[in-house]
């Protein structure tokens, strides 16, 4: 089986974790997953199993949309409801009022320079981030800059002496961006503290929840369920696609030159673009990924066993 599969992962659960259920009900070794994420989240993560693990790597993704849960007057020391409380404060009565909460959100919108969670897996000196954390050694990270496209409030819970405040929001966020860096400045900025204390990532580039499998399902129906429900690789690739004859399969698979053609895009026909990346459609299958050279298409990567699911 050579196919990419939208799992929504459980909470509690790792992205490696996801990975092996796969292996467990698929019975294939070759399976990896793109856009870790965090143990403490929930949603959408792409997972490619047998020659669709080379993929995993093109896959842009470069929007991801969330939903979270940010908790004010304390911080963790990962940012998150999995970490040790290092700092409370108090919440200033205006974070209880919606409209603050709305327009507050709203600014957010734009770009800005981030610092990553000590606790994440950005390398430092070769070493993880977290690994260094974990072994009480200070994480220094350098800033990255992120885009915040969408900000926008869900509902203001709690607030009394009962119940902590919470804001539950909606992030559309450029690829790279931490949610947890989000909760955490955001406390900073109101004269307080905050951290993230759930998440649940609602899409990855177009992919959304509603394209996912759950693992319970696939561990009970296994080879079906990915037949059933396997992503197009090259909708999920943003490529144009150029159907291949008959005659070309054996220059195809020799890596030999073939005519450029016409590709396929959403828009209609056209000719391959110079320098552009074309998917190669074998029978319903992505068989390459091949690149206009003049007139022609060389490859860049073959897929001996190509990848089911175009449609």
């Amino acid at each position: 089986m050579n196919a990419l599969l939208a799992v929504n992962k459980p909470l509690g659960m790792s992205s490696h974790d996801v990975v092996n259920r796969v292996r467990r009900a698929v019975g294939e070794r070759r399976v990896g997953h793109a856009g870790t994420l965090d143990p403490a989240a929930s949603g959408v993560l792409v997972v490619g199993i047998g020659q669709a693990t080379k993929l995993l790597g093109m896959l842009t993704l470069d929007r991801k949309s969330y939903r979270a849960r940010i908790e004010f007057g304390s911080q963790t020391d990962t940012d998150d409801a999995e970490g040790e409380v290092i700092k409370t404060a108090d919440v200033p009565a205006e974070l209880c009022d919606p409209a603050f909460a709305e327009a507050t959100l709203a600014a957010l919108v734009g770009e800005h320079d981030q610092v990553p969670p000590a606790y994440s897996a950005v390398s430092v000196g070769g070493k993880r981030a977290y690994a260094i954390a974990r072994a009480g050694d200070e994480v220094e990270l350098s800033s990255r800059r992120i885009t915040i496209n969408e900000a926008s409030l869900v509902r203001v819970e709690g607030g009394n002496d009962s119940r902590p405040l919470v804001w539950e929001a909606d992030f559309d966020v450029s690829k790279g961006t931490y949610i947890r860096s989000i909760a955490r400045d955001l406390g900073l900025s109101l004269q307080t503290c905050a951290h993230l204390c759930g998440l649940v990532r609602t899409s990855a580039g177009a992919l959304t929840l509603a394209d996912c499998v759950e693992l319970d399902e696939l561990a009970e129906r296994g080879d079906e369920l990915v037949a059933e429900r396997m992503l197009d690789p090259v909708a999920v690739l943003g490529l144009p696609a150029r159907s291949v004859g008959i005659s070309e399969i054996v220059d195809i698979s020799c890596g030999r030159r073939i005519p450029m053609g016409v590709v396929t895009t959403a828009e209609g026909s056209r000719e391959p673009k110079p320098c552009e990346k074309v998917a190669l459609v074998w029978d319903g299958a992505l068989a390459g990924i091949w690149e206009r050279r003049g007139t022609d298409l060389v490859c860049s990567v073959n897929f001996p066993q190509a990848i089911e699911g175009v449609r």
